[in-house]
């Protein structure tokens, strides 16, 4: 009777530590997908630190792409539409990011968000008219949009899903 006693003891035990672990494990899970979704269905697998990804963007030339995913914090966002974002890359420079067909938007207040931008990559020279454009909708003054006056070098990228952190 002792060591019937003694192995149900032990059984219940086990029982109770294992479904301890299940719980631990799924509130685990449940701060690891703490995102919203924008776009297309994407995960948070694989994504690459920002400083990674200036890495890859300096081996790339104009016409070149890459299918990508990484990580940054918003720096700047659309303020009319949220149709566009800004990403740094390091302390000085920064993604420009678009979405895949204009297909979905960030939220307008989505600014110093951590996000998980997949998509493509690539380099891009931006003419005078599109640079003017994104500082107008960035809300810059007339002053500041009439500075710009040459077409610029920048790193691209067309987003196809969006992760946000919550």
């Amino acid at each position: 009777m002792i060591k019937f006693c003694a192995i149900a003891l032990l059984v219940f035990a086990s029982c109770k530590k294992v479904n301890s672990e299940k719980e631990t494990t799924q509130e685990e899970q449940q701060e690891i997908v703490a995102f919203d979704s924008f776009g297309d269905k994407i995960t948070n697998e694989a994504a690459i630190p920002a400083g990674q990804m200036l890495a890859k963007y300096n081996n790339l030339k104009v016409g070149d792409t890459l299918n990508i995913k990484f990580a940054s914090t918003i720096k700047e966002v659309c303020s009319k539409k949220g149709c566009w974002m800004k990403l740094p890359l390091n302390g000085t420079e920064e993604a420009m990011i678009t979405f895949k067909d204009y297909g979905f938007f960030m939220p307008l207040d989505a600014k110093d968000n951590e996000v998980i931008v997949a998509g493509k990559a690539f380099i891009k020279e931006t003419t005078v008219a599109e640079l003017q454009h994104y500082a107008e909708d960035a809300g810059k003054s007339k002053e500041e949009i009439a500075q710009i006056t040459a077409p610029k070098r920048e790193y691209a990228f067309e987003a196809n899903g969006v992760l946000m952190k919550k």
